[in-house]
């Protein structure tokens, strides 16, 4: 039975990335083989000549949306920063809350616009502490500025389960009834605009930098379509379509599924034994079109290639059964030693977190010592690690 010290390492800072490789394939890659536990050194531009004819890489084509929100406390004029996590049915939203003092039921946030500077931020400061903590963290207090007409208000109506409130959104258009997004699948467009309008990227805690205009564009994969993450995924951010190009001309397919990035991924592991800990749900979605794409490779003995920890997450849910099927709904599925894979062969991921649910995934598919001594060596050839960092690919 693993614990979860047994999934921490040491990682020098200078090594976390703080910016992408630029063009995004020029990002290294590191070859992990299980069969023969060898190591190799290449670029993901190496791809096509790294996975054969008949492979499939499936990606997930969820889109990230500009979840962090700042502004103030309309009762005190302190200031509040926000995580935008999801949008229920009902149409409000679940935050992760980081002020000074306790909110309360019925208190109204004043949410700035992006794209002026109303109210001080503190870009370095984020979310990650509220994360941990689950609950309102202490961060100062400013001045009580000025209204603007342009402000979005939000209304704490409950507090959920670890720190998480639930706000209605007191803005005109807010009261219309569900849209295109079937029951809130994906978010909804009307959301979305608010978003785009008053959000930013989230970019994660450890990039200790101000989000830049480049984040829009770096901060999302090539293939984003629907809306709903909070977090990017970040091993599909190293594809260009150039990339994709030359990976069909080796004749590797490409099909996509859906997982939204929530707290299920990116909640840090509370508990040194792994048996208790619970993953948040995310929704996921696999359609019978890719169902049919991955038989239909593996048929002709190709292999299934998961781009990105979601992926895996997705596919094997909607493989419970032994078998992979069509799948839409929630997935609290945690991925840990020992595992039985039913669907994923190959996976390209990035270096995670240490004593992170993303890396006992990755020990799970290719053992710990293994992925020990990659990671180990990522160190050694100075691998730049996380989000905008470089990749492995596990065979």
């Amino acid at each position: 039975m693993h614990r979860l010290e047994d999934f921490d390492y040491e990682l020098p800072q200078e090594l976390i990335a703080e910016r992408p490789a630029e063009p995004r394939d020029a990002a290294r890659l590191m070859v992990v083989n299980r069969t023969g536990g060898t190591i190799a050194h290449h670029h993901v531009r190496d791809l096509p000549e790294l996975l054969a004819p008949n492979d499939c890489l499936v990606l997930n084509d969820t889109r990230v949306v500009p979840a962090r929100l700042f502004g103030r406390r309309v009762g005190t004029g302190g200031k509040w920063e926000g995580l935008f996590l999801h949008e229920r049915t009902d149409g409000t939203w679940a935050l992760l809350c980081r002020t000074r003092g306790r909110l309360r039921a019925g208190e109204r946030i004043a949410v700035v616009s992006a794209h002026r500077p109303a109210v001080e931020r503190d870009e370095h400061a984020s979310l990650g502490a509220a994360t941990r903590a689950g609950s309102e963290v202490a961060d100062g207090t400013a001045a009580n500025p000025p209204e603007h007409a342009d402000e979005l208000h939000l209304e704490l109506v409950e507090r959920g389960e670890e720190g998480v409130w639930f706000a209605r959104v007191l803005e005109p258009g807010m009261t219309a009834p569900p849209d295109e997004t079937d029951g809130r699948f994906d978010v909804s467009r009307t959301t979305q605009e608010l978003l785009q309008r008053y959000g930013t990227m989230p970019l994660p805690p450890y990039i200790r930098r101000d989000v830049e205009p480049s984040d829009w564009e770096r901060y999302q994969t090539t293939y984003a379509h629907r809306a709903g993450s909070v977090a990017a995924p970040t091993a599909g951010l190293h594809f260009t379509p150039q990339l994709f190009a030359r990976l069909g001309k080796r004749g590797v397919q490409r099909c996509f599924v859906t997982l939204h990035v929530g707290l299920g991924t990116f909640r840090p592991i509370a508990t040194e034994q792994l048996d208790r800990h619970r993953m948040h749900s995310e929704i996921c979605e696999v359609t019978p079109q890719t169902v049919r794409c991955i038989e239909e490779v593996r048929r002709r003995g190709g292999r299934c290639v998961a781009v990105g920890t979601t992926t895996v997450r997705t596919l094997e849910t909607a493989s419970r059964s032994g078998r992979l099927q069509p799948f839409r709904g929630s997935t609290d599925l945690f991925i840990r030693p020992p595992f039985q894979f039913h669907t994923v062969d190959a996976l390209l991921t990035n270096f995670h977190l240490p004593r992170s649910t993303l890396l006992v995934l990755v020990s799970a598919f290719a053992g710990l010592e293994l992925i020990r001594r990659a990671y180990e060596v990522a160190v050694e050839e100075r691998y730049r690690f996380y989000s905008y960092g470089d990749a492995m690919l596990i065979l």
